[in-house]
């Protein structure tokens, strides 16, 4: 879809619909759209004044405010003035500026739409199987097109694009009211088996309807010829570019398109191509699920219908045998009888028991006790406080050891100095950890400006040596290629 410019506009013509004085404006364009149906195109501000005075809601309007009003819906596009100069005798008649009005294209659309919004609820959506046999007919006369008058084949065209937007749009309109909250609420009422018969059939009438049509249908898309279907379609559009249009510059591109894209669409609908399922096949699985659905709310209704019917007989036989006990004690033992064992409730658990016997009582064995929690999502056990728990030896222990630790740490990288010196090349094999120390220290002097760090410990040191000569340090773990440093210790 093509984002224009004319998409992105605001439509100043509707907005008599919804602002301060809409209570003016709609009677006004609906007296304009009523005198355009009856092709009187031209009003004039007294004709409007005296129409909108014959309403007692109108009582205090004044001919100022119908200036006024008529002004604003001229400003906004609704309304086309034009001052009308032919029986003007005088100069002072003239400058007075006495306009006719008449409804634009854009309002009489509009009000259009707002009339069938306001019969939509008495309207309503339904579903037409002579749609179906219009669509039939009108594409098997395909063939005789290629050759037909454009006049006669612009009017085949034109049945058969208004024949396609009623069935889809009186389809989606009818299934959404049938899928809507209000008719799932019905359905659950006892009105509804009055009907759900009558609405049955008529789905399944659609339903034959979709089935003996739409496979013809998509026989006749199927073998149509690209080539003539092409012809045809380019027929149509220049015959739209050759009807005269006013103040309209016609685009052959997007009236092509248009056309094309309605044809795309039927053939979408009707038939399934490249794995994708035609729009009739869903329709179809559709309304079998309404179908299916209404018979299970049906079904729901009428079992529980007998179902109160079956209750009241065996509430009325107990009445009776509660009305043969001789006394109270009879009266109780029946209902324990009657009552007691219509619902028990059984706790199930993994619950210890003193013997395995299935004849001991429940009065024989000792209780159980279950702790109930709420079952809330803000509940939370509350914690036991507790008072602060003495730590210090193992604090001390743990300091102990961490001092042990690091003393024999540094006795084991104390072996390694001599005479205050550490140098690479004269190491032994010595573990990871040992040589991870090393390198750490010698990192640290590397970082420093002056080649001098402190260990852990606190002692200073510093590096000499250069990279051109190299060592291997030999570790457990492998071999490490390194220049050839050496550390030197302060005293």
């Amino acid at each position: 879809m093509h984002r224009t410019e004319q998409l992105r506009k605001p439509v100043r013509e509707a907005s008599y619909l919804n602002v301060e004085n809409t209570d003016r404006y709609r009677p006004i364009l609906r007296l304009f759209y009523l005198e355009y149906e009856r092709m009187k195109y031209w009003l004039y501000q007294e004709d409007v004044y005296r129409w909108m005075q014959e309403d007692p809601y109108f009582a205090g309007y004044t001919m100022e405010q119908c200036q006024q009003d008529l002004a604003r819906l001229a400003g906004w596009g609704n309304l086309v003035a034009i001052q009308d100069s032919r029986n003007v005798k005088t100069l002072e008649e003239f400058k007075n500026r006495k306009y006719q009005y008449q409804l634009s294209e854009y309002s009489v659309e509009i009000e259009r739409m707002v009339i069938r919004l306001e019969n939509l609820s008495v309207e309503g959506a339904s579903l037409e199987p002579t749609l179906l046999e219009r669509i039939k007919e009108a594409l098997s006369r395909l063939p005789e097109l290629g050759d037909a008058p454009v006049g006669h084949t612009y009017g085949w065209w034109q049945g058969l694009e208004n024949d396609f937007v009623r069935l889809n749009q009186n389809y989606q309109d009818y299934m959404c009211a049938l899928n809507s909250a209000k008719a799932e609420e019905l359905m659950r009422t006892r009105e509804f088996l009055v009907f759900k018969d009558h609405l049955i059939e008529y789905l399944r009438t659609f339903v034959k309807a979709l089935q003996q049509n739409v496979t013809v249908i998509e026989s006749y898309l199927r073998h149509a010829d690209p080539a003539q279907v092409d012809k045809i379609l380019e027929k149509i559009t220049a015959y739209e570019m050759d009807i005269p249009r006013i103040d309209v510059q016609a685009d052959r591109e997007a009236i092509r398109e248009r056309i094309h894209g309605k044809w795309a669409s039927i053939e979408e609908w009707f038939v399934s191509n490249g794995g994708k399922e035609a729009e009739a096949v869903k329709v179809f699985d559709m309304t079998n699920e309404i179908i299916r659905k209404i018979t299970r709310y049906a079904t729901r209704l009428s079992e529980r219908s007998n179902m109160g019917a079956n209750r009241r007989e065996e509430y009325y036989k107990v009445a009776e045998m509660f009305g043969k006990c001789q006394d109270i004690n009879e009266a109780h033992r029946l209902a324990a009888s009657v009552f007691g064992i219509e619902a028990p409730l059984h706790l199930k658990g993994d619950m210890p028991r003193e013997t395995d016997s299935i004849h001991s009582s429940l009065y024989e064995e000792e209780p159980y006790l279950v702790k109930l929690a709420p079952r809330v999502r803000t509940y939370r056990e509350k914690a036991k406080r507790s008072g602060m728990a003495d730590h210090s030896q193992e604090q001390a222990q743990i300091r102990r050891e961490m001092l042990e630790r690091l003393e024999r740490e540094r006795t084991l990288l104390d072996s390694y100095i001599c005479d205050n010196r550490l140098v690479f090349a004269q190491l032994p094999v010595i573990e990871p950890q040992i040589r991870d120390t090393f390198l750490l220290w010698l990192s640290k002097a590397l970082e420093s400006g002056s080649h001098k760090a402190k260990t852990e410990d606190g002692r200073t040191y510093r590096l000499e040596g250069n990279w051109e000569e190299t060592c291997v340090l030999e570790c457990t773990d492998g071999n490490f290629v390194m220049p050839a440093f050496e550390i030197h210790f302060e005293s």
